[in-house]
């Protein structure tokens, strides 16, 4: 735990004495100097397709909530379609229908650092249809000269003054405003592991398929950046339907993001906190219940408004056009259940993003990443006495931090398609060293036009 803090408090630093730069939080010194015609309106579409297999691992026993030990296979398939509308100047309406199907291992339990981050809590092996996304964006310039901004999925391109105020509304991720990171941030193309897309510690507000309702207030002035939001989480835990009552429960973050450049190529750094307030069950207290009433812990039967805060630095660091760098280190209280993301209350993670251009593949990119990942005091003794959460609990408990290592190839086959082979491997899964190590095989296939 002093390690980590140690850690945080260091980056945090590091983003006051970072000298200033001319690269802006969005683009390039190069970027800067496109001019970009304002964009009117787009449709996008994207398809991914993912296959694992994972061999039969050790296991001297298993829990109601543990991965199973025998050869499991598992996949998902997404479809997205990204339709984004300017009504008028800086202003922007984008609507994303989806469909997804798939089949995770073991029920999506057993791990804290789960194996593909397209799988989501409520889907299955039929299709299901829904909108992902409905938001509104209006952006206010406030001059400091003007970045070429790109159209992407969910941006139209165009101008944007350096200095400007951004105003997100409606029903979209919180990861489309927060904690990004240009190597690690989207399982569709980059790394699958849930560790490495975000921090593992981050329960941010969403539904059970990681969307919500709520609002984000961005301001950029030249080389920083502050991003201000709340959102409405779950009426339960990792439930679907949302809790509408944003007074009383609801998911705060604030980001102060830093850009740079180190040795004539581009970094950023970037510190988050959060705040949850939400009904959920505090481990300690199913601990006392249980030794009072008899029986296991269960956190269903404590459940009450209770506080969950964490924080955590994310950088990122290009090292040449070709290869860059990311890190992440975070940390939660860990007192009560995870409501909305996965069950890890402190993490780190790094790794290593190189495209192909040294072996004549310039449109492939191999990626290399580690991460730990660790449950705090009061949850470890929870699941110890044979608690479950909502992923893990293997009935008893000897406790180690999960170890995760990840390598993927992203092979470019034509036009905007690939095709990925990854593989990772996992020590300690669910934080038990009784149990594993758990390896596993990848397929990817990915369109996007």
């Amino acid at each position: 735990m002093q390690k980590i803090k140690k850690i945080l408090t260091a980056g945090l630093l590091s983003m006051m004495v970072l000298p200033v730069f001319a690269d802006t939080p969005e683009t390039s010194s190069v970027e800067q100097q496109k001019v970009i015609p304002e964009e009117k309106f787009f449709t996008k579409f994207q398809g991914t397709y993912i296959g694992q297999l994972k061999p039969a691992f050790n296991a001297p026993y298993s829990g109601d909530n543990s991965l199973l030990p025998r050869r499991e296979t598992g996949y998902s398939g997404s479809l997205t379609a990204f339709l984004g509308y300017r009504p008028w100047a800086d202003g922007e309406l984008h609507i994303n229908p989806e469909v997804i199907q798939l089949g995770s291992f073991s029920a999506l339990h057993g791990l804290g650092g789960l194996t593909n981050a397209e799988q989501q809590k409520t889907s299955g092996r039929k299709p299901k249809s829904y909108r992902a996304r409905a938001f509104f964006r209006q952006t206010f310039g406030l001059g400091g000269g003007q970045d070429a901004v790109e159209s992407s999925q969910l941006q139209l391109g165009g101008m944007a003054d350096r200095r400007r105020l951004v105003i997100t509304a409606g029903n979209f991720s919180v990861l489309d405003i927060f904690d990004n990171n240009t190597y690690a941030h989207d399982p569709r193309t980059q790394f699958l592991n849930w560790s490495f897309f975000t921090h593992g510690s981050y329960d941010y507000a969403g539904d059970a398929r990681g969307y919500t309702n709520g609002a984000a207030l961005e301001y950029y002035h030249d080389d920083w950046a502050l991003r201000v939001g709340r959102f409405m989480g779950p009426r339960e835990s990792n439930g679907l339907a949302l809790d509408s009552r944003l007074s009383i429960h609801h998911g705060d973050q604030i980001e102060i993001e830093r850009s740079h450049t180190l040795s004539g190529q581009p970094g950023k750094v970037r510190f988050l906190a959060f705040r949850n307030r939400e009904n959920m069950g505090n481990f300690t207290d199913a601990i006392a219940f249980a030794q009072a009433n008899g029986g296991v812990p269960d956190v269903g039967n404590v459940r009450r408004d209770n506080v969950k805060v964490g924080f955590g630095v994310n950088v990122e660091q290009s090292f040449r056009s070709d290869m860059g760098v990311f890190a992440r280190a975070n940390w939660a209280d860990g007192k009560s259940e995870t409501y909305s993301f996965t069950e890890v209350e402190n993490s780190v993670s790094a790794g290593l993003v190189i495209k192909g251009q040294r072996w004549g593949r310039p449109n492939d990119t191999l990626g290399l990443a580690v991460a730990r990942n660790g449950l705090n005091r009061p949850h470890r003794d929870y699941l110890a006495l044979g608690g479950l959460g909502a992923f893990i609990g293997d009935g008893r408990l000897s406790y180690r931090p999960e170890r995760i290592a990840e390598m993927y190839y992203s092979i470019h086959l034509f036009g905007t398609n690939s095709m990925t082979l990854g593989y990772q491997r996992i020590a300690n899964p669910a934080y038990n060293a009784d149990r594993g190590p758990v390896n596993v095989f990848s397929l990817r296939l990915h369109t996007e036009f």
